[in-house]
Parts: structure tokens; C-alpha cells; sequence
């Protein structure tokens, strides 16, 4: 299907987790860490660029390694991994990189002449003394840096906040010169974490990690993972140092809180931690953020969902969907591969992601072979949804299943909806196609798929039959 978007935006077998997207020139860029298939910890890669013209979301290139796990000195024997970064341009023109190892507390810089790297170890973020930030006496940890720059000051965003841990404050902001590393002014707290959210404003939401500042007219938007995990929320303020307010929750990768469709507290995927931010691409802002897949939290993919300000510049949380950076729905025709599927549960709720018995998104081969993916461990009661399909005369569904199985597929439009079709399958060793007629009506669909039956099949593909 040529010039369409989907979720997950990269290749099914990349693993790009904690998205900065960024528009420079014609192209717009993400920067996050980088998971492994089957990881058994997280960012375990090298850090990876893509990109895509402004003008095509769904041509995304990959740009190579743009920074090494052993391109700092501190690392140099890579026994420790590339957490979440950021990127922004600087005073000069170039590029700077900010990242912190997940075994330290300082935070690295790393520059280079062009936003698609390879980008090359510069130093550390210091005080005037030139004593690493992290490293002082009454410092906090830094931790999953987010930068905007301004002028010849830098705004570096920092820090993590785990339950029970009063000794972590809230999220940080410290105020970088012209070079991009010595500090100007010492850290402020911007948003609190749990243990001093009350009275705040933030309960429930309080700041858990993953900062992410943009700004959008007058007005600056730090973008955060909340103590829930599962979440991007957000806070606003007319000054890059606050005082920020609490606005609410911007996206979840298991659709918490959604209620159009569903129960508020009904999750349709198995969540985690989440991380990402928002950017205007062509005149439409979105939320990049990433799922969990393969029964595990290690293995993260990149997502993606236009989202809207109303006059007060407040943003409504959105739906996540299959078409996130298509512009619309996909078109109902031809056939698409069942990764995409944005909805994944069971008939007993499950939050979190973790438990590999559950039905998963995973695939075949080892990391970085170019496998498609297709969902596995499909049990009885299991619903598989995607949205949305701009659906024309579609007359019926097929799929292309395999595993030892015995049992039938239910089409449905909504999760709770009547069944339009049964579309039966059996046991097979190899990937078969079954099909069923299936009257959709016409318009903006969603298309769920609700497994009866043994064993534990696996779903490739999805096609739309006219």
C-alpha cells in the first residue's frame, strides 16, 4: 500500500523507542534510543537515525548510526547503554546531541554539523568550575535530558522520580551557555514527582520521567511520562523555568481514560513505560510515543497521532490508532500486515506488557533481520483491532493465519459490536489464507478481529475483499 502511514511509522523489524521528532529543513527527524528484538535489557543499540520528508510521513529512511554506544569516553569499553536522548540546534548552526549512559548521572553532549550525524563526542555538562552536573554534593541524578534552545541559552530538562524515593524532587531545568555544556544557572524544579506532587496540581500525574520541552506561540509545553508509565502527559508555562502547570494527558499506549468507545478504565493494549514528545509537520502537530511488543518492555517501537488545540491551547488526549501519521484513515482495500494492529487484549484486562503467554507483536528471525511482524499467541476470547479504514463496498475479510489452532474469527467494527462474519481456521504449518464474506458499511471503520477456539494461532494479515 504506497504513500500510506502506519503505527508502528518505521519498519516492523526496527526497535526505536522514546521519540524526539524534530522538522529541519524538508525532513523531519527522530532521535530516540535504540531496543533489540528479544532485548533482555533496554537501549541496548547504538542510537539510529531516521527521517522523513515533511511531505511524505510514510517514506521513512534510515540515516545509520549517528552515535555509538563507545563514542564517549566514558563508555569506551560499551558495558553500559544509550538512554533516551535529545537534539537541538544551537547559537552556531550545529547540531548537539544530549544523552545519559543508564549507569551514570551526568549528562553527555555530542555534536555534529548536520541533523543526520554522525555526530562526535564533545563533553559533559558542567559548572563553571567545570564539575559535572550530577556529580556535585546536593545534586540529583540527571537522567533522559530534553533540550530547547533559545537564543545563546539552552534549556537542558532533566531528571526521574521512582515511588518511595524522596530524595528525587521532580523534573529539573538548568540553563546552559553559548558553548552547550557549562552551566549558567543552577537547576530549578519545574514538575514534581509523586512523593511531592499533593497540593500541586500534578496528583496522579506526577512526573515520573522522560522530559520533553517544546514550545508552541508564547507558550512552552513540557511533555513527560507520569508515575503511571503508561502515559505522556503535559505542562504549561509562560517561561521556560516555570512556574508550569499540570494540563493533562496527551496519548496512552493502552488507551487509558478514553471513553468515547470504550470504559475509561478498560485498557485495549498491554502497556509500559511510555516516552515521546509533540512537533508541527506541515502545519499538524503530533504526539510521538512508543508501544510495547514481543511480551516484553524491551522491545519498543515508535507510534505516532495527530492531535489538536483548542483557543486556550489545551490538547484533548487522543485515540491510539493503526494510521497515526497518514493524514486519515487507511484505505479499505488491498491488504495489510497485522502488526499495525493498534488494539491487543485479552477478556481478562491486562495493563501492563510483560507476561510472554499473552498474544504479542513479535517476528521471526533475530534483531535487524528485515521480518515482517505479525501477532502470536492469539487465545481464545482474544480481540485484535485496527483503526481506521475509509471502507468503500468491501464485500469481505480474509486473513492469513498459521499455528496449531481450531477455531473461527468474528468480524467485527467495534470491540463490543455484533459479529458480521466468522471466518473459520485450522491447524497449519505454514502461513494459510482463510476469508469470509463480511458486508462492512461504508465510511471511517474501525475492524476487529475476535478469536473462538483451541490452540494459539497467529495472525500475518489482514486483506479487504471488494
Amino acid at each position: 500500500m504506497n504513500k500510506q502511514a502506519f503505527n508502528p511509522y518505521l519498519p516492523s523489524w526496527e526497535y526505536i523507542p522514546d521519540g524526539e521528532p524534530y522538522v529541519f529543513g524538508d525532513r523531519v527527524y527522530v532521535y530516540g534510543s535504540h531496543d533489540f528484538f528479544n532485548g533482555y535489557v533496554f537501549c541496548m543499540g547504538d542510537y539510529m537515525g531516521w527521517s522523513a520528508p515533511v511531505s511524505d510521513l510514510s517514506a521513512w529512511r534510515c540515516e545509520g548510526v549517528i552515535f555509538p554506544r563507545t563514542g564517549d569516553p566514558a563508555n569506551a569499553d560499551g558495558k553500559m547503554c544509550l538512554y533516551a536522548p535529545d537534539v537541538t540546534r544551537g547559537p552556531d548552526g550545529r547540531y548537539y546531541l544530549y544523552y545519559v549512559y543508564d549507569k551514570v548521572g551526568f549528562v553527555s553532549v555530542a555534536v555534529c554539523d548536520s541533523p543526520a550525524g554522525r555526530f562526535e563526542f564533545l563533553g559533559y555538562v558542567h559548572d563553571k568550575n567545570g564539575v559535572r552536573l550530577g556529580e556535585r554534593p546536593g545534586d540529583e541524578p540527571q537522567f533522559d535530558p530534553g533540550v530547547l534552545t533559545e537564543g545563546d541559552r539552552t534549556y537542558l530538562y532533566t531528571g526521574f522520580c521512582g515511588r518511595g524515593d524522596k530524595s528525587r524532587h521532580g523534573a529539573m531545568c538548568t540553563v546552559l551557555g553559548p558553548d552547550m555544556v557549562t552551566m549558567l544557572e543552577e537547576p530549578v524544579f519545574v514538575a514534581p514527582g509523586c512523593e511531592y506532587a499533593e497540593g500541586t496540581g500534578f496528583e496522579g500525574h506526577a512526573f515520573f520521567e522522560a522530559s520533553s520541552i517544546r514550545k508552541r506561540g508564547n507558550t512552552y509545553y513540557f511533555v513527560y511520562s507520569s508515575t503511571v508509565m503508561h502515559e505522556l502527559c503535559y505542562a504549561t508555562a509562560q517561561d521556560p523555568r516555570g512556574p508550569f502547570a499540570y494540563g493533562g494527558v496527551i496519548v496512552s499506549n493502552n488507551d487509558l481514560h478514553i471513553d468515547t468507545y470504550k470504559p475509561a478504565d478498560k485498557p485495549v493494549a498491554f502497556g509500559g513505560n511510555n516516552h515521546g514528545s509533540i512537533v508541527e509537520i506541515a502545519g499538524q502537530w503530533y504526539i510521538f510515543y512508543h508501544r510495547q511488543t514481543n511480551g516484553t518492555w524491551y522491545s519498543r517501537q515508535g507510534c505516532a497521532e495527530p492531535i489538536f488545540f483548542d483557543e486556550e491551547g489545551r490538547i484533548r488526549q487522543v485515540e491510539i490508532t493503526s494510521c497515526g501519521l497518514n493524514g486519515g484513515p487507511l484505505r479499505g482495500e488491498g491488504e495489510y500486515p497485522a502488526y499495525i494492529a493498534c488494539h491487543l487484549f485479552t477478556e481478562k484486562p491486562v495493563l501492563y506488557s510483560g507476561d510472554p503467554a499473552l498474544p504479542r507483536v513479535t517476528q521471526d528471525g533475530r534483531d535487524g533481520d528485515k521480518e515482517a511482524g505479525y501477532i502470536a499467541n492469539i487465545q481464545d476470547g482474544t480481540t485484535i483491532g485496527f483503526k481506521y479504514f475509509d471502507c468503500r463496498s468491501v464485500q469481505g475479510i480474509a486473513i492469513t493465519c498459521r499455528a496449531y489452532c481450531n477455531g473461527y474469527f468474528e468480524v467485527k467494527t467495534a470491540w463490543d459490536g455484533p459479529a458480521l462474519a466468522k471466518i473459520p481456521v485450522r491447524s497449519a504449518n505454514v502461513w494459510e489464507r482463510y476469508a469470509a464474506q463480511a458486508a462492512l458499511p461504508d465510511g471511517k471503520q474501525a475492524l476487529y478481529l475476535q478469536y473462538h477456539g483451541t490452540g494459539t494461532p497467529m495472525l500475518k494479515s489482514i486483506e479487504f475483499i471488494k
